[in-house]
């Protein structure tokens, strides 16, 4: 697998979910921390997004895109001059944290803003460098001739989401996760040509991302920072000044890395035997094993394999917003 599937792949903790709304202005809401990602596609109207921190509002149009990979708080809103509700999610959907839910329904006769929202359950407590490092605000403003792709895309999951006929069940969230892919590969092939540092220059750098594969296909072989260079066409000293610089790090403390974050997805999500778990890694040992694992997370690989599977998942928790900005009635879990 390539490296922005892995990423997406060992951060993933279930099911994304997804809904249309039509909303009436005057409308206003605003939603708290959570766990994962949420996505926001307007279809027909307008709004405005207030990002979290001090970010400045951001004007969203017919066919823009925006995705809120961190997590944290936001708003939105059908105008700057418009009042927020907090609200609050249950299993129903969204309800009003105050009396008031006026700013939740609208008024008849307002106009009209219809969105495609949704949420993909990550696990934020250890997150691939790759999405650590996106903005907080990801936004694709349309603008014709860009991301045919990405429109075809929307288009077919809003035609699932709109009507729901044989198959839809099957269909919906592998479109959701196909669309998390097409609009990261958007902002990294927009943003791409600009940078100079960072993951989006890493991923455009074909040194890098060679060395980037190799690691990825077979965390278990023995690699060395002269046989990835190889591998990449360089000499081991520029290889691995290259590779940091983009990275953030060394060649093999990023490959220490994705061998334990992988056995972590492997304990989390399977019952395979330690000492397998540890071959699938590149550790000749379960005690080499274990020892590396416990520096990296602070705990044995048994005791972390019982911990997850004793306690709740890592990812959404009750109360916390889920992507959905549509009510009960038009949300639908993908």
């Amino acid at each position: 697998m390539d490296v922005l599937s892995d990423a997406i792949t060992v951060m993933r903790t279930g099911r994304p979910h997804s809904g249309l709304t039509d909303k009436l202005a005057p409308w206003g809401m605003r939603f708290p921390p959570a766990p994962g990602a949420g996505f926001h596609i307007v279809l027909r109207g307008s709004c405005w997004l207030l990002p979290p921190g001090d970010a400045p509002p951001v004007r969203l149009g017919v066919g823009d895109v925006v995705l809120l990979p961190s997590g944290r708080g936001f708003a939105l809103a059908d105008s700057l001059e418009t009042g927020l509700i907090d609200v609050v999610i249950t299993d129903g959907g969204l309800l009003p944290a105050q009396r008031d839910a006026t700013l939740l329904t609208g008024s008849p006769g307002g106009e009209v803003t219809t969105m495609l929202c949704g949420a993909y359950q990550l696990n934020q407590a250890r997150p691939h460098p790759l999405l650590a490092a996106l903005p907080e605000v990801v936004h694709l403003p349309a603008r014709v001739g860009h991301h045919p792709a990405l429109r075809s895309l929307i288009d077919l999951l809003g035609a699932e989401l709109t009507e729901r006929r044989l198959g839809s069940d099957a269909a919906t969230p592998a479109l959701l996760d196909t669309l998390l892919l097409y609009i990261l590969r958007a902002f990294f092939e927009e943003t791409a040509c600009a940078a100079t540092g960072g993951w989006a220059a890493a991923l455009g750098d074909p040194v890098v991302t060679t060395a980037l594969s190799e690691i990825h296909a077979d965390p278990a072989h023995p690699w060395t920072v002269e046989e990835l260079g190889a591998r990449a066409g360089l000499s081991r000293a520029a290889f691995a000044r290259r590779f940091t610089t983009l990275v953030g790090q060394p060649p093999l403390g990023y490959l220490t890395w994705w061998r334990m974050t992988t056995a972590g997805r492997l304990l989390r999500e399977s019952d395979a035997p330690l000492h397998r778990i540890a071959q699938q890694v590149g550790y000749l040992s379960e005690f080499a094993f274990a020892k590396a694992f416990k520096r990296e997370y602070g705990l044995s690989p048994g005791r972390y394999r019982d911990q997850r599977r004793a306690g709740r998942p890592d990812g959404q928790q009750d109360g916390q917003y889920d992507g959905r900005c549509s009510g009960p009635a038009l949300a639908a879990d993908g």
